[in-house]
């Protein structure tokens, strides 16, 4: 019997979504929903479509929700709905927390407490339901169990032992066994090698979200909304540097609307929202410079908080949120400040006008730092054996690449004429 529960779980799982296994009798089947992310509109809205659809088709035995979510982000009145849905169906609705790894969690575990039963692989969880906040529901969900499941988390064999599920059930095959009293069918079949298997009968359909439903769900995601926001206050740092409104403009409204609705679907806080905006004005300030200096610290830091901060009861894993930083800090200290001065020393702006002109070391140039020409800030360049301290006067030389060529004023200190040049006022007659 075990490994033909095994057979059949292999079977089942190994189907596409939306497809249908071989079936002797076409009349009869089971719906497996996937129900899995965080329970968020698109996905209660799919849910209850697909109860309401199956009460009304003909032949339909049960709906199984295959779950893998561990909290909802609707309010108490959306869950009511969502609740009565399973509790009013004429047709039964169970389901399975599987594979090994899923966990069915507060307001989605609160809602499997209102099922026909349970099913729960090994390495999958149930519990930490928390206080009951699901409204229009009589009772509390799970009854007797509610005070094991409220603070706690439960696994495969502690749930058999408490009755939570009623038989085990490693795979999704495991479990439709259990549905035998209300219909499914199988038959044993001999394989070529001379072993039993058993094989379903009935229908198995899986039904997933729809493609744009899909992806809207996966928007309203923790790490897929926090890495948009990112890329989007990015891209319009970098179209505001290069001037005109380009791919990167267009690129960045585009992932603006689609962070935005995920933000507001999800738990967070506008006060870490404003941070992270924060810490990319601090990244403006210098990223003319080519150099970190004290903003792109503060930016750094205000980025930082606003990411650990984000969300309020909904966590992200580290690996979105390391990527999404050193990928950031890369962009803003490496990539944008070659960018926007390749921009500048283009041959139709060109810059041999300012061979010759003075200006001052915004820190010490020994042999690289930032200088002040023109009232803007350039990457310089000087001899080891010429340093300039901060503050020094210094002359433009020549123009190598993206570096200006500068050295200290032989008499350390520009004259009218130069002062007039390098600030961009006329010379007095």
């Amino acid at each position: 019997m075990l490994l033909a529960a095994a057979s059949l779980g292999v079977g089942l799982l190994a189907s596409p979504s939306g497809a249908q296994t071989d079936s002797v009798d076409g009349d009869k089947k089971v719906v497996v929903v996937e129900m899995a992310g965080l329970l968020d509109p698109i996905l209660a809205d799919f849910v209850q479509d697909r109860i309401a659809q199956a009460s009304t088709e003909e032949g339909t035995l049960a709906v199984v929700l295959r779950v893998d979510s561990f909290r909802a982000v609707v309010d108490s009145e959306r869950l009511g709905e969502l609740a009565a849905a399973i509790e009013n169906s004429p047709v039964p609705v169970t389901a399975w927390v599987g594979p090994s790894g899923a966990r069915a969690g507060k307001e989605t575990a609160q809602l499997l407490g209102l099922v026909d039963r349970v099913g729960l692989a090994p390495g999958a969880w149930l519990g930490e339901t928390g206080d009951p906040v699901i409204s229009g529901v009589s009772g509390s969900p799970w009854g007797s169990s509610a005070s094991v499941l409220r603070a706690s988390k439960v696994a495969h064999d502690e749930a058999l032992e408490l009755g939570i599920v009623p038989a085990p059930a490693e795979t999704l095959g495991d479990f439709l066994l259990t549905l035998e009293d209300l219909g499914f069918e199988t038959q044993v079949v001999e394989t070529e090698e001379g072993q039993p298997r058993r094989t379903p009968l009935t229908d198995v359909r899986f039904v997933g979200l729809p493609y744009v439903s899909g992806l809207m769900h996966s928007v309203a995601s923790p790490p897929v909304a926090y890495l948009l926001l990112l890329s989007s206050l990015f891209l319009v740092m970098l179209e505001l540097y290069t001037a005109g409104v380009g791919v990167a403009g267009a690129v960045a409204a585009v992932s603006g609307v689609l962070a935005a609705y995920g933000l507001v679907t999800l738990p967070v806080n506008l006060w870490a929202v404003a941070l992270v905006i924060f810490g990319f004005f601090a990244f403006a300030i210098d990223v003319q410079t080519g150099v970190p200096r004290l903003w792109t610290i503060i930016g750094t830091g205000s980025v930082i908080a606003g990411t650990l901060t984000l969300y309020n009861g909904v966590s992200m894993s580290w690996v979105p949120m390391l990527g999404g930083l050193v990928c950031l800090l890369l962009g803003v200290v490496g990539g944008m400040p070659p960018l926007i001065r390749s921009r500048f020393s283009t041959p139709t702006i060109g810059r041999e006008w300012m061979i010759g002109l003075r200006g001052a070391a915004v820190e010490s140039v020994n042999p690289l730092g930032v200088v002040d020409i023109n009232g803007t800030s350039w990457r310089a360049k000087t001899f080891r054996a010429s340093p300039v301290p901060a503050g020094g006067v210094v002359e433009v030389t020549g123009i190598d690449g993206l570096l200006l060529e500068v050295s200290p004023a032989s008499d350390g200190e520009a004259s009218d004429g130069e002062a007039s040049k390098a600030s961009g006022e006329p010379e007095a007659q």
